[in-house]
């Protein structure tokens, strides 16, 4: 069991931060008869995913509905891996194709330098796509 300064150490993340991961249920620690937190080893794992995730921007509920069945109270296994890796793949996977195309679109806005306001896909003359509801329509593909 380790000491919540030491799981900060080891991972990089703040102990306020482990605190409010601990309060959302992201994760577990045991209390000592004094109340201090006590984390076991194999929460290290779980609060560097959590970490990349955060890194990356997934929200902490996506992160947590990926782990919601990879145990706590016990050192997960090989299986408990992988069934939540299979489940978060396809998610990750919309998640970067939703990058790319952002990425593509911006790219293209970018390198146009706006020379042409006719051709330009995010043109929106009198605001006619605020009848559309609020969002970035057009580069979310979701309005021609």
């Amino acid at each position: 069991m380790l000491a919540v300064g030491e799981v900060s150490r080891r991972t990089g993340v703040a102990v306020s931060a482990l605190h409010y991961y601990e309060r959302i249920g992201l994760i577990h620690a045991e209390r000592t008869a004094g109340n201090q937190r006590r984390y076991p080893r194999h929460m290290i794992r779980r609060i560097s995913i959590v970490s990349v995730a955060r890194r990356l921007g997934i929200p902490l509920s996506d992160v947590a509905d990926a782990l919601r069945d990879v145990p706590m109270d016990r050192p997960p296994t090989e299986a408990d891996w992988r069934r939540a890796s299979t489940r978060w793949k396809a998610a990750l996977e919309a998640r970067r194709m939703e990058l790319e195309r952002l990425e593509n679109a911006l790219v293209g806005c970018i390198g146009c330098g706006c020379l042409s306001m006719r051709a330009c896909r995010l043109l929106n003359p009198d605001d006619r796509l605020g009848a559309a509801g609020p969002g970035p329509h057009r580069l979310l593909g979701d309005v021609g």
